[in-house]
């Protein structure tokens, strides 16, 4: 896989659950790219037999090394066995359902030599649902994602994201694992808590559109459906998002200041 744009010190993780056209269609588009890494690493959730094949007779085309779990778990346990199986000092994150853009190369190239420079920066988003609320100019269109305690939007909980990012491979020293036996959004939440009650510090790319696009196929939707009625206008609805956006910036203060991530952790 040689390329023009050479990543050393990274490894790209990409985690898999039975979607392995998406799967073929990520590894193929950052040889279009032109990215070349270190090392590649599949993680698969234990996907069906015929899926799992396909996936082993890609290897040989995109040389990457697989890690498949003995039963399927969930997101958090399968960023679990793919962070593990890493060698090199930094990780890029990647869910297959992304696919990177002509500019993720040179805006990848920019965040690496950030985290080079800064030895207490912990992680870089190049992707998001949504704007993180607190934003202070970090250069090269990264900013630094700012927690502010007076900030009402609830969204300023959610530093953290699964979505993807380029983080060190000690990761799990600083913050911990992932805890496993939630469904995505709890597993991501509960990271989200951890990266501020350790005090985390990461950057966040402005024009995140730019870099990555997101695409959920018909033949292989997302295996983390949303709910819709949190976007609806019926005046009803706006006022339960309301009082429920109220109650869920309380519960997420209320977290990162009390809760016991450790204690969680060996319940599971």
């Amino acid at each position: 896989m040689a390329g023009q744009h050479s990543f050393p010190g990274v490894t790209l993780l990409i985690t898999h659950y039975n979607r392995s056209s998406s799967l073929e269609r990520i590894l193929n588009s950052f040889v279009q790219r032109q990215m070349q890494f270190d090392e590649i690493v599949v993680a698969d959730d234990a996907s069906t037999p015929e899926q799992l094949e396909k996936v082993k007779e890609m290897q040989a085309t995109y040389n990457f090394r697989l890690v498949v779990a003995a039963k399927n778990g969930n997101i958090a346990a399968n960023i679990n066995l793919g962070q593990d199986a890493v060698k090199t000092p930094y990780t890029l994150y990647v869910q297959e359902d992304f696919i990177p853009t002509q500019l993720f190369a040179a805006s990848l190239a920019d965040a690496l030599q950030f985290m080079n420079e800064d030895r207490n920066l912990d992680l870089v988003r190049f992707w998001a649902h949504y704007r993180y609320p607190t934003l202070k100019p970090y250069g090269k269109g990264f900013s630094e994602m700012k927690f502010s305690p007076w900030n009402m939007n609830h969204l300023k909980f959610f530093i953290y994201s699964d979505t993807p990012h380029l983080r060190r491979s000690n990761y799990f020293e600083k913050f911990g694992r992932y805890i496993e036996g939630f469904s995505g959004d709890v597993g991501e939440y509960l990271m989200a808590v951890s990266f501020l009650q350790h005090k985390g510090k990461g950057l966040f790319f402005e024009n995140y559109s730019t870099l990555l696009t997101h695409e959920n196929p018909p033949g292989e939707p997302s295996t983390q459906p949303r709910a819709t009625w949190r976007q609806s206008r019926n005046p009803v609805f706006l006022f339960l998002r309301f009082l429920y956006l109220r109650y869920k910036w309380l519960k997420c203060t209320l977290d990162v200041k009390f809760m016991r991530l450790e204690s969680i952790q060996k319940k599971k």
